[in-house]
């Protein structure tokens, strides 16, 4: 049975998460935004904060908490802004829990202690140019040679691309397999940003998340220790998808944050601006958005909760979790531009945080899986074409 009050521990976790973002990214968001800038001082906040491994078993450095505390975390760091949600689903959601599930102990021991602690920061190479949606697209190729695998490609639209100290990359070790598109031939790997042959760059000119480090990642003859391969070779795929049901959570969760900041910031502004004599907040079209804001939020937050629990049990999420991300970002979407619409004029300027919600709210419908493919998903669910097995390896049970 789902519970729905939040435990003591998930509470602190959550006002640790707001604290965060009402002292380091709300007060500067509008000015690294417009600069096309990460806050520097996000980061170190986040780990002295212990956000950046609380939900990695304290074994590894973590503090041992539950998926729940992850979303609700998720959800007030992205109702400060979308770049500092980025971090938790990327340095956790698509490095540090797949480490977690699927590498073997040695890896967990140098790969993702230091990251668990927040000494070293994870990032998620999957995305190349030409290759995002459709996975079995990818053109990087390991070649094994003897002791290394000789990695070569290129990554495309990585967050944490010029920060990261590890990469968990996939690549096609089977050739042949690569030319008939069978994904049995992708295997995963850890890499490290300072193996000779790895250079990283930014990428500009973004419509939103404009605080975020956004980049891409090349590979070009990298000697990639055989011991680095995560799990098995021929597994990258079910591990790809597997990164995947935890970083779609993290942006579900995170959409919920952005929905209740278009909301508050909605209501402020309505008792604020008059027309017509009267504030705006009396006004029934005005009182509808509002309306629609509000329950947009608390059904996604059912969603990605439910979703949680799944994980905290240890079953599979994958269908509950597309739906959480469909459901929460099309809402998100929705309430950013309805919150433009509130602040009429205003919400064409950045003076206001509005316009920032609309351009941060559409990445989301298109990372991580986009909304014509969660759709798809769906549909198929409900048809009875689709269907999910347990897989071989999942999230450890935690303990609420």
């Amino acid at each position: 049975m789902i519970d729905f009050a939040f435990t003591e521990n998930q509470l602190a976790v959550r006002d640790m998460a707001r604290e965060l973002a009402a002292k380091v990214i709300i007060p500067s968001i509008k000015d690294f935004d417009r600069a096309h800038r990460p806050n520097p001082d996000l980061l170190p906040a986040m780990k002295e904060a212990n956000l950046l491994g609380f939900c990695i078993p304290e074994k590894y450095g973590g503090l041992g908490m539950d998926y729940i505390s992850l979303g609700l975390a998720c959800e007030e760091l992205e109702y400060g802004d979308t770049a500092a949600r980025v971090v938790l689903s990327v340095h956790i959601g698509l490095y540090s829990l797949p480490v977690l599930t699927w590498a073997s102990e040695t890896q967990k021991e140098k790969y993702l202690k230091p990251v668990a602690t927040g000494d070293k920061i994870g990032a998620f190479g999957l995305t190349e140019p030409g290759a995002g949606s459709d996975v079995v697209g990818l053109q990087s190729t390991a070649v094994k040679d003897g002791n290394f695998y000789i990695l070569n490609g290129e990554k495309m639209w990585i967050s944490l691309a010029d920060v990261a100290d590890y990469h968990l990359a996939f690549a096609w070790t089977d050739l042949d397999k690569k030319r008939k598109r069978d994904h049995s031939g992708l295997s995963a790997f850890i890499v490290e940003s300072d193996f000779e042959g790895v250079s990283t760059g930014p990428i500009h000119g973004k419509l939103g998340v404009r605080s975020g480090d956004t980049g891409w990642i090349a590979y070009q003859d990298v000697k990639v220790p055989v011991e680095n391969l995560v799990y098995k070779e021929g597994e990258g795929f079910k591990i790809a998808m597997f990164c995947l049901d935890q970083g779609r959570y993290t942006v579900a969760a995170g959409s919920g944050g952005l929905i209740k900041a278009c909301r508050d910031a909605c209501i402020k502004y309505s008792f604020e601006r008059k027309t017509f004599t009267h504030n705006i907040a009396e006004h029934q079209l005005v009182k509808q958005m509002i309306a629609n804001m509000e329950a947009g939020y608390e059904y996604s937050t059912l969603l990605w909760q439910k979703a949680g629990w799944l994980k905290n049990q240890g079953l599979r999420s994958t269908r509950a979790t597309s739906l959480a991300k469909w459901v929460a970002c099309r809402e998100a979407e929705e309430a950013a531009a309805n919150a433009v619409q509130v602040f009429g004029a205003y919400g064409f300027s950045d003076e206001y945080p509005v316009e920032r919600f609309y351009r941060n709210a559409k990445g989301a419908s298109i990372y991580e899986g986009t909304r014509e493919i969660h759709t798809l998903m769906q549909a198929d669910y409900a048809l009875g074409l689709r269907k999910d097995k347990q897989l071989e390896k999942d999230l450890p049970v935690v303990e609420q």
